[in-house]
C-alpha cells in the first residue's frame, strides 16, 4: 500500500470565516514583514462600490473601513510615502472595457461606469491628499496598464499596503501582482470589503497563505507611527 504524503482536498464543513480564523491563529509561515518604505494603494473607493445607500453594486463589510483607510493614508503621507487611489472607468462606447465588459449590459454593468459620472467619483468620505495619485484603471489589478509601477520605483518603495474592494476581486488581483513584482505585500483586514463573507474570508485566507501578510490595520498604524 502506497503512502500518501500530499493532501487530498479537504471537506470539513467549516465556514470560510472559521478557516480564516484558524489560519490566523495558527500561522504556518514566516511573514514578509515591512521593508523600509511603503505605499498605500487604495483600490476603487468610488461611489459605485462604496455607497450602499445609492448603488446596488456597492457593498460594505467593516463600517469603519474608510475611516481606517484615511488614518493609514494620512500617516503615510506625513512620512513622505506615496498614497494612491484607483477607480474604474470606461469611455462612452466601452470600447476600452475588453472582454470583461461583455457578460452583461445594464445600467449597473461594469462597462457602464463612465468617466465623470457619480459612479466613477471617489467617495467623498475619502480624505484624498493634494499630492496623492489617482489612477483610472480598466482591469482588476491596480498595476495593469497604470503608472503605479513607475511611481513605486521612483519612490523606492519596497512594501505595498493594499486596501479597498473587492477582497475577492481587485484587492486580490493587486496583491498577486504586487508580490509578483517583488514587493512585500500587506493587506489590512479592516480596510477590505466584499459582498459576501464567504468570498471575503476565503480570499483573505488565500492571500495570507500565499501572497501577502494579512494583518490588523493597527499593525500598519503602529509601523508608521514608530517611524
Amino acid at each position: 500500500m502506497s503512502t500518501i504524503v500530499g493532501t487530498r482536498m479537504v471537506s470539513d464543513h467549516r465556514t470560510a470565516r472559521q478557516i480564516f480564523e484558524d489560519v490566523m491563529a495558527n500561522p504556518a509561515r514566516a511573514k514578509f514583514g515591512f521593508g523600509e518604505r511603503l505605499a498605500i494603494v487604495n483600490v476603487d473607493f468610488q461611489n459605485v462600490y462604496t455607497r450602499i445607500d445609492e448603488f446596488k453594486t456597492a457593498y460594505e463589510t467593516d463600517p469603519r473601513q474608510i475611516e481606517h483607510v484615511n488614518t493609514i493614508s494620512r500617516l503615510a503621507r506625513a512620512q513622505g510615502m506615496p498614497v494612491v487611489w484607483t477607480r474604474v472607468a470606461y469611455h462612452e462606447n466601452a470600447a476600452d472595457a475588453g472582454v470583461w465588459g461583455t457578460r452583461t449590459n445594464t445600467p449597473d454593468s461594469l462597462q457602464n461606469i463612465k468617466h465623470g459620472s457619480r459612479r466613477h467619483a471617489l467617495d467623498d468620505r475619502c480624505q484624498v491628499g493634494a499630492n496623492d495619485m489617482i489612477y483610472d484603471k480598466h482591469m482588476p489589478s491596480a498595476f495593469f496598464e497604470t503608472p503605479l509601477q513607475s511611481l513605486l520605483v521612483w519612490h523606492k518603495v519596497d512594501t505595498v499596503v493594499i486596501t479597498g474592494g473587492s477582497t475577492s476581486g481587485c484587492v486580490r488581483a493587486t496583491a498577486v501582482d504586487a508580490l509578483s513584482r517583488g514587493y512585500r505585500t500587506i493587506v489590512p483586514i479592516e480596510t477590505c470589503a466584499d459582498k459576501h463573507e464567504s468570498y471575503h474570508f476565503a480570499n483573505l485566507t488565500d492571500l495570507q497563505l500565499k501572497y501577502a501578510d494579512v494583518e490588523p490595520v493597527q499593525a500598519v498604524i503602529d509601523w508608521l507611527e514608530a517611524r
